[in-house]
Parts: C-alpha cells; structure tokens; sequence
C-alpha cells in the first residue's frame, strides 16, 4: 500500500469516486455533491484558507487501486483556543474495512499535523464551519444523512477507536414527525411568555431577508460565541451564510423572537435539500439542475430540519423556547401542511439546555455522531469537552 498527495485532476476525481464505489450497496448513503467537497479544498471558496493550510491524500493498494482518502488541515486561528494544547483536524476519511490501511492514513495525518506544530487531532471534522461534515456516525445508520452531513461505515468508529481516537463530544440529531401534538412542558412555557406582551415572535418574511445576517449575527454571537471553542461571527461570514441558504431558504421556517424589538431568540430551519439532492447523483450540471427544478416544482421534499436554535442569556428560562416553538407548531401543523417529518441538526450532548428543548417536544435522538481527538502524546490527560 502506498499513500499519495492529492494533485491532479485524476486525483481530485478520484478523491470524489471512492466513495461511490465503497457506498454502492448502502441504501441510505447519498453522494455528496461534487462541487460542495471540492469548494472545501479551494482557496478562492473556503475562507478557512486565510488563517490555515490543508492537505489530502490517496491510499492505494498494490494495484493501483484506491482503497482508502483522508485530508489533514490547521487552522491556527481556532488551533488553541480553548485546547490544553494545539491542534488541528483531520476529515473526509474513507476506508475499506482493514486496519491496517486505516492506521496509515491515520498515521498520514499525525505526521504532517506534527510539522504544522499541532499536539492533537479532531476527526473526523471539517475545514471549516462546523456545520457541514463534522463528525464520525455511530448510530441512526437506518436514515439518510443531511445535507452536508456525515453518513459513514459501520466500522469506522471501531478503526479510530483501536487507533486511539478518543469521544471528544457527541452531536445528537433529534427527530420527530410534525403532526403528533407537543404536550406538556412546552405549552406551559409558551403560556408563560404569552403573558409578557413585550415578548412577540414572528417568522422572517421574504420581504425582510435583506435584515437576515444581521439578526443572525447578533443573537449567534450573544447565544453561542461565549462557549470555549465557538467564535464570533462576522458580519461578512452571516452575509455568506444566508447567500448559501437563500436559495433554498422557506419564509415559513425562519422564526425570530423579539423583546421590545429587540432580537433576542432563532430558530432557523430549512428544507431538507438532500431529499433533492439524492437524485442528482453529486453533480449539479445541466441536468442534475433540471432534475432539482423538478422535484422542487413538485414539492417532493417533505423533510424539514433545524439549522440554529439559541436565545441570549438574559432571556433564557423564561419561557422563550416555548413560545418560539409553539408560534412555529401553530403554523407547521394548522396552516403551512407543506412538510411531514422534522429533524434538529447538531445538538451537542455538551448542550443540555438544548437537549431538553428537544425532549420537551416529543423527539428522540435518531442519529448520533462522534467528534473525536486523538492526543500525539500518548501520557497527557484527556479532557472531554465540558458539559454545559
């Protein structure tokens, strides 16, 4: 076996092909679209290019054939910080069932984050916004992934356990169907803030998506830019961040809650595009265009799932999250019939705020992915990351 650096445009085709082949026998694997894998790798696309370097790689077998890919990557803007010591990434791995073939490419990474002057690394991750291709699933292997998300083999978590590879952090995706009624807990919150009238919520109507990045901006970095690892957003990444979502953003799932016009909650969803996307097999050309035209003219997609969910400190236990999500109910299930079943995305198992939102609306976790970090020094302490 032999690892090669991935260069030409055979080898970058390639890096796209091996998991079609690893895949063809899994029923609920969707092909990634081949521009949204290679615009990771891109300088001119991935923003995460200004403050890190990355690499990826091929495993061959004897012949010449290509039996496993990895990618390596640091971002020495996020490298320490909140790290007992620097480290990097490592991702887009895939692997026949050898533990042998898996080790080199684990080992491929370990050697070059060495020389970046990394001391560990996450994986599998992305070279980028956590939202997209981060983490390793071990379970929910009976639904489809995402869009953006992981779908993996069965074995991998037992390859990068046996290679060290140690649970980091869980992301739990929660699901339910959207007609069953939320009781309990939830209208009771609900009730709550509906008697403050300086509470009013209210989704984002097309008319005033131009206000999207900056609501975004300010609640996200209020809510969530105080956890450790978790950074600011800028202005310029929320703008991004809404010009990727606009074309497939519903008026009727972007929901905001305000206190005396102050924003101060969201709870922003989208279509679940892989449901689409499935049918193009990876490549967006003039027909994969046509085909996704068609679907979406049919309304074929009857999955929604959750894309950010948060309120500012002052304002959380007093009752917002119900009344953010009973507006929502109210909507999904009396009046907008356009979708049937819902998952929320990416809920750490740090976050157990969050976790118990999800359990007051009568979901459960139907998947479950692990971020892991391996430690290159085998006699330091690991720490999990700590729950909140």
């Amino acid at each position: 076996m032999k690892i090669v650096e991935v260069h030409s445009a055979a080898q970058r085709k390639e890096f796209l092909l091996f998991p079609v082949r690893l895949y063809e026998q899994d029923v609920q694997w969707i092909r990634p679209l081949d521009k949204d894998i290679e615009a990771v790798f891109d300088p001119e696309r991935n923003r995460a290019f200004r403050n890190g370097k990355c690499i990826r790689w091929l495993l061959l077998d004897e012949k010449g054939t290509t039996i496993g890919r990895v990618a390596a990557f640091v971002d020495h803007k996020h490298a320490n910080k909140g790290n007992d010591q620097p480290t990097g990434g490592m991702g887009f791995y895939e692997c026949i069932d050898d533990e042998k073939a898996a080790f080199m490419l684990f080992d491929q990474c370990k050697q070059w984050l060495q020389q970046q002057g990394m001391e560990a690394m996450d994986g599998p991750v992305n070279f980028g916004n956590r939202d997209r291709w981060w983490g390793l699933q071990v379970d929910g292997f009976d639904r489809q992934p995402n869009y953006l998300c992981n779908h993996h083999k069965r074995y991998y978590q037992r390859q990068f356990e046996a290679y060290g590879f140690q649970v980091y952090f869980y992301q739990l995706t929660f699901g339910r169907l959207i007609k069953p009624p939320l009781i309990g807990r939830i209208q009771e919150k609900a009730r709550l803030v509906e008697a403050d009238p300086d509470y009013h919520f209210l989704f984002l109507p097309r008319s005033r998506w131009k206000e999207l990045p900056e609501l975004i901006r300010s609640i996200y970095n209020r809510a969530w830019a105080n956890r450790g690892e978790i950074p600011e957003l800028t202005s310029v990444q929320a703008a991004h961040m809404v010009k990727q979502m606009k074309p497939i953003m519903d008026e009727k799932l972007l929901w905001f809650g305000f206190y005396k016009n102050d924003p101060i909650a969201f709870f922003l969803s989208l279509p679940e595009v892989n449901q689409i996307f499935k049918h193009v097999r990876g490549r967006m050309d003039l027909i994969g265009k046509l085909i996704f035209l068609w679907h979406s003219w049919r309304k074929t997609n009857r999955k929604a799932f959750g894309v950010l969910f948060g309120i500012v400190p002052e304002h959380q236990g007093k009752g917002v999250d119900g009344g953010i999500i009973e507006n929502f109910r109210k909507l999904v299930q009396e009046n907008y019939l356009r979708y049937e079943e819902y998952e929320l995305n990416w809920i750490g198992d740090f976050n157990t705020k969050m976790i118990r939102v999800c359990e007051q609306i009568d979901s459960s976790v139907v998947k479950k992915h692990a971020t892991y970090r391996k430690l290159f020094n085998e006699q330091a302490i690991f720490r999990r990351y700590p729950i909140k």
